[in-house]
């Protein structure tokens, strides 16, 4: 019989082993040494990691629209190399768009492309008309301030350019430089997974000031987590149009 657990509904795992797996989970250890930390099943640990991953997402998506000094970038995650390919996205890398707030938070976005209508998109839904842009020169920036904002600053990195009089994109390819760092760790992460682990980048990126386990622990509290209703593959089929919905 499934007991009582504030945390998370319909299992078996008591409350004290939850917050060990969620501690874990927060210090940034993979689901297999958490396994062997916890001594639970590595298919439940993994589960519980994918309900903290789809928690983040779901806080993550509330923090908009981005103000002040904005940096846009994007940036190509997957094989460092593959043979016959080069250039922007070179291979099976996936893209993704980035967006930061200086002194502040990030939004990443996995895309189809990184054509001018894409990028500006989701400029539009995510970025206050005040808000004064930094990019680097990619034709997919074109008519930022004919399509309404404030300023547009470039940083033209083919001139080796990459900071000048307060214009550069530091923040953001800090943020490439953190994810791509941590992921390696994973020795590969499924593409059905990506968009998952690369919103955990965001979220822990967010939150490096903060205590990640009081924080998630506050909102299991408050709003359970359910092993019935977790993410499934409907879930990853959708979550790209998912996230692309504007701030509302």
């Amino acid at each position: 019989m499934a007991q009582r657990n504030r945390y998370l509904r319909h299992t078996r795992i008591s409350e004290a082993k939850f917050r060990q797996i969620l501690r874990l989970f927060c210090a940034d250890l993979t689901a297999s040494q958490a396994t062997e930390l916890a001594g639970l099943d590595r298919k439940t640990t993994l589960r519980l990691f994918t309900l903290f991953r789809a928690r983040m997402v779901e806080i993550a998506t509330r923090d908009c629209p981005f103000v002040g000094e904005v940096e846009v970038d994007e940036s190509y995650f997957g094989a460092a190399r593959v043979r016959g390919k080069r250039g922007r996205g070179a291979g099976r890398k996936t893209p993704v768009f980035g967006i930061l707030e200086r002194g502040g938070r990030v939004h990443t976005q996995i895309v189809r492309n990184c054509s001018k209508s894409t990028l500006h998109a989701i400029i539009q839904g995510r970025v206050d008309l005040s808000a004064s842009i930094n990019s680097d020169g990619w034709k997919g920036y074109n008519g930022l301030v004919e399509a309404g904002f404030a300023q547009h600053h470039r940083i033209r990195h083919q001139d080796d350019q990459f900071a000048q009089d307060g214009v550069h994109i530091n923040g953001i390819e800090s943020f490439w430089s953190f994810s791509k760092r941590r992921l390696a760790k994973f020795n590969g992460v499924p593409s059905a997974s990506f968009p998952l682990f690369l919103k955990e980048c965001e979220f822990r990126f967010n939150h490096r000031q903060d205590d990640l386990y009081r924080l998630m622990l506050a909102s299991v509290r408050h709003n359970p987590l359910s092993t019935s209703s977790g993410p499934d593959p409907f879930f990853f089929r959708v979550f790209g149009a998912w996230l692309s919905k504007r701030c509302t």
